[in-house]
């Protein structure tokens, strides 16, 4: 706690609030971000990413709403893939440092 009365955050504010999974759960919400993103790019509705995505439109309603925990890391790679990105997966040596390891979405 500094002197100021506030915390400095760990990068992670699912961590930060104990959410059980908070690597996890980060990974996804950035994944989602980018999803979203594409879509408001596009004018994209969500009934028509719900039939890019071979899921229900109340479905997408929720994974933008932060309520992505039916759907995995695998699944929202998918999506991205349907939306006509390319996805890469770059594993790299821990460069030490002050922070342990981490997944993250670039």
């Amino acid at each position: 706690m500094s002197d100021k009365g506030h915390e400095i955050g760990s990068g992670n504010v699912f961590k930060d609030i104990g959410v059980p999974n908070a690597e996890e759960h980060f990974v996804k919400a950035q994944l989602v971000f980018k999803i979203d993103t594409i879509m408001r790019e596009r004018g994209m509705k969500q009934a028509d990413a719900a039939d890019l995505f071979g899921v229900r439109q109340p479905d997408i309603s929720k994974m933008l709403r932060g309520e992505f925990r039916q759907f995995s890391v695998e699944r929202l790679l998918r999506f991205l893939v349907a939306l006509n990105h390319d996805v890469e997966i770059v594993i790299t040596p821990h460069r030490g440092g002050n922070h342990a390891p981490a997944l993250r979405v670039a």
